[in-house]
């Protein structure tokens, strides 16, 4: 058994199966736990907690389709993934969806997306 990670992100969800999913098959990231409350992802550079909303938060979100994306956070992750066109892909078979708009950066390409329940993050790609 690996170590305990130092850092991630916690991501609460209306439905963690569905949303861990997306994130295992976007991200290609891996299932190392789950629980009845949450699945624990990770992968090289990142561990990603998918934990279920208390009931009576989880009562008060409408997750619709496709989803609203929920751009007003304070913040938004990214991850490196190795094709940006596999990973929209994915997301578009899950419910989710990579953004057309994309920037350059030093050494990369970025685009934002949103999963199934609307939370916004971005993909980036290494510059060819």
């Amino acid at each position: 058994m690996s170590a305990p990670a130092r850092a991630g992100i916690f991501i609460y969800a209306k439905d963690p199966d569905r949303l861990s999913a997306f994130y295992e098959s976007v991200l290609g990231m891996t299932a190392a736990h789950r629980t009845g409350q949450m699945v624990v992802l990770r992968s090289p550079d990142l561990q990603l907690i998918v934990h279920a909303m208390p009931p009576q938060v989880a009562s008060r979100v409408a997750i619709t389709s496709p989803p609203q994306v929920r751009d007003n956070a304070a913040i938004k992750f990214f991850c490196t993934v190795p094709s940006r066109s596999g990973a929209q892909e994915s997301a578009q078979a899950l419910g989710g969806q990579v953004l057309p708009e994309q920037w350059k950066g030093p050494g990369f390409v970025v685009r934002n997306a949103f999963d199934p329940e609307g939370n916004i993050f971005q993909i980036r790609e290494a510059a060819a």
